[in-house]
């Protein structure tokens, strides 16, 4: 099969590529050189899309890119950077995609649970009926996003959207960022604690990906999230218990909004986003249990 991927040497990306080691592969890359570092030179690395006139050539087109929408406050400018790094990439793709006499049959495409908005304690799954809100930056940025990806639909291609949750991995993302202080004994509860934090052990998001790759009937929107969401309170008892560290202290929500302005929301809002999805079209999760997700992470007994 012959794939192009975007945003390879991100987390999911590095952890994606390996499995597709008998596939052909094409990345889309700033830096070709540290595309072939990280990933290796059985790959072809390309600058930009331009070269590209359409995308004929491809089988299935996989779109993880975008900039990191937690780690810096929200400016204005950082905001377009988002916004960019998510819409701009995935409309050349689209584009590429309308352009060719034979398009892929399959588009991949990044989303995030944050297209949901702040649900609170409030159960929800692919069917549930979004609300736009004007003052959500994240769920504007997903709602484009994935109304963008839908664009490429047809009937020679279909679309797949990864509603993507919190991915649990050591190398990077949210978890890499908390371990410090627990591993310290100052981890807790953000805010208080009651916000419903959705997750995915890497493992079962790349093995998810894989799934949708191979089963030419799904399209559409899927949860990338274990299947038992819990409260970031619990999360955060799991992690301290796994690290065998006390669980005393907390990050009032005052703190986080004076330190992160509006982003915060990231960390204060919550999805209790659930797989039905996935899970109906015949997906199983390696790791639906946070406990066992942690502790094969971090890999502690």
């Amino acid at each position: 099969m012959k794939i192009l991927v975007t945003g390879a040497t991100g987390l999911i990306g590095k952890a994606l590529l390996p499995h597709l080691n008998h596939d052909e592969i094409t990345v889309i890359s700033r830096d070709p050189a540290r595309a072939y570092q990280l990933l290796g030179h059985h790959i072809n690395a390309l600058d930009s899309l331009e070269s590209l006139p359409n995308l004929d050539q491809f089988d299935t087109v996989i779109n993880l890119a975008g900039e990191p929408i937690i780690g810096k406050r929200w400016s204005e400018q950082q905001k377009h950077i988002i916004e960019d790094s998510r819409w701009n990439i995935t409309q050349q793709l689209v584009d590429k995609i309308k352009a060719s006499d034979t398009p892929p049959q399959t588009f991949i495409s990044g989303s995030a649970v944050g297209i949901y908005g702040n649900q609170h304690d409030k159960t929800i799954d692919e069917s549930f009926t979004i609300e736009p809100n004007n003052t959500d930056f994240s769920q504007q940025v997903c709602s484009r996003w994935e109304q963008i990806a839908l664009e490429a639909q047809s009937d020679q291609t279909r679309v797949c959207l990864l509603r993507t949750g919190i991915v649990i991995a050591k190398q990077g993302g949210a978890l890499a960022k908390m371990l410090l202080p627990y591993q310290f004994g100052v981890g807790g509860p953000i805010g208080d604690g009651q916000q419903y934090f959705p997750w995915i052990q890497l493992q079962d998001m790349v093995r998810g990906i894989l799934f949708l790759l191979n089963n030419s009937d799904t399209q559409g929107p899927y949860n990338m999230t274990a299947p038992n969401p819990i409260t970031n309170r619990a999360f955060s008892a799991a992690l301290a218990s796994t690290l065998h560290r006390p669980h005393l202290l907390f990050t009032p929500a005052w703190v986080l909004k004076c330190a992160l302005g509006e982003s915060s929301q990231l960390l204060l809002d919550g999805q209790r986003a659930l797989p039905n999805k996935l899970q109906a079209a015949g997906f199983n999760f390696s790791f639906p249990c946070i406990e066992q997700a942690l502790k094969q992470t971090l890999g502690i007994d």
